[in-house]
């Protein structure tokens, strides 16, 4: 399946290297800003969206000269910059999303960013945001299996519901079994697999899984 990989403009210094992901099947959208990382990387910029009030005037003509559509909005509109590449992708029937550039910086717009996961999760888009630390995913009810990442060892299970019932924790060094979650607990932070795969399983309410690393 393709996937479509949109790059906010979010600090640069919390984007993984994109280069890493340069033979994968990936059509790259740039949000503002995003547009100019993805040419700095030589990615192939198949769609550049949004008011550009954060790009130079030089950095602009390149990303024109670059993206196989441009689609610039002014600066006073209702929709955020990400919000319009995100509905850019859905209008291309995107099943799989990734973001890039998303996180760091204003703390209003991190939120609002993770926030973004849920109506995509909610329509069946898989989404996900990576940053330099983090790789996020939401996840409904039912039971699901993780694999162990040596380069984000460690797994969270944040509750975005009220509460989070019933949750199983097998193959990770703290196991869980039939756990009840509530909003704002700290139960399940920093836990890691100790099997190649684990299973998390719960019968009711969101959970925001993040894989992170330390940054030494």
């Amino acid at each position: 399946m393709t996937r479509y990989a949109i790059v906010g403009g979010g600090p640069k210094e919390y984007i993984p290297n994109l280069s890493t992901y340069k033979n994968e099947d990936i059509i790259w959208i740039g949000a503002d800003q995003g547009a100019e990382v993805i040419v700095e990387y030589g990615l192939p910029l198949s769609a550049a969206i949004g008011d550009f009030d954060s790009v130079s005037a030089s950095s602009m003509e390149t990303i024109k000269k670059e993206a196989h559509e441009l689609m610039v909005y002014p600066n006073e509109k209702n929709e955020t910059d990400l919000e319009l590449a995100i509905l850019y992708a859905q209008e291309q029937e995107a099943r799989h999303i990734l973001f890039f550039g998303v996180t760091g910086g204003r703390m209003d717009h991190t939120l609002i960013n993770i926030q973004t996961l849920y109506p995509l999760w909610n329509s069946g888009i898989r989404a996900q945001i990576h940053d330099l630390q983090n790789q996020m995913e939401l996840f409904g009810q039912g039971s699901h299996t993780i694999g162990r990442n040596e380069d984000y060892p460690y797994l969270s299970f944040v509750p975005i519901t009220l509460d989070i019932w019933n949750l199983n924790l097998y193959g990770f060094y703290y196991p869980l079994e039939d756990a009840h979650l509530p909003y704002g607990s700290t139960l399940c932070i920093s836990n890691h697999l100790i099997e190649e795969e684990g299973t998390f399983s719960f019968s009711q309410g969101i959970l925001l899984v993040i894989r992170s690393k330390d940054i030494i």
